[in-house]
């Protein structure tokens, strides 16, 4: 990597803006800076976003390797990089039942019920690790990290679980609102759509 340029971006107003930039030599890079409020930023390679890292107070170790993209150090990132293995060895099981259906389903195992037990596990730890952090940044961001994955913004079954219960700071939060704005118009668009489908239907 040496010779590349590394540069800390966050969102504002809707652009990526240059928080801070370091060349990679012999391996190594450092930033340093002051931090007025603690926020979730992106650590761009060149044109290329690689990894989340929350911008705090204190000495933040990054490791960027073929295997490993780690952020640690701080409290925030050590918390959000744990949160971050543990979804992706929930993922990566998952992965790996859908893979041994064939062996399962000879085998007479119930494929359906242990899939069903993984996934709801995993929505359970995202939600507990965003109610957990309701109050801090990494709440509202690994919530939009989770709607990101979806194909376009809309209420589902867990993002209401984890809205009903958050406080006034958490859905306040501008990328939430903008999220929560966005899905509840697309679901009014869907249900007029089937009002409309079922309204055709009865009328043949």
């Amino acid at each position: 990597l040496d010779g590349k340029m590394l540069y800390l971006k966050t969102m504002r107003d809707g652009e990526w803006a240059k928080l801070d930039s370091a060349e990679v030599v012999h391996g190594l890079f450092s930033m340093k800076g002051k931090v007025d409020s603690v926020q979730m930023v992106t650590l761009y390679m060149d044109d290329e976003s690689i990894m989340p890292i929350v911008l705090e107070s204190g000495k933040i170790k990054v490791t960027i390797s073929n295997t490993d993209l780690k952020a640690a150090g701080t409290s925030l990132n050590a918390a959000l990089y744990d949160f971050i293995d543990k979804r992706n060895a929930l993922e990566e099981s998952i992965g790996e039942l859908e893979q041994k259906e064939t062996r399962m389903v000879m085998e007479g195992n119930d494929l359906e019920e242990s899939l069903a037990q993984l996934m709801k596990a995993m929505n359970q730890y995202v939600k507990t690790f965003i109610s957990d952090n309701y109050e801090n940044v990494l709440g509202p961001n690994v919530f939009i990290m989770l709607c990101s994955s979806l194909p376009y913004p809309i209420m589902t079954p867990q993002i209401d679980d984890i809205i009903k219960d958050a406080p006034y700071s958490f859905k306040s939060n501008k990328l939430v609102r903008e999220f929560l704005s966005k899905a509840k118009e697309n679901m009014k668009l869907i249900e007029e759509h089937q009002r409309l489908e079922q309204n055709t239907s009865t009328n043949k």
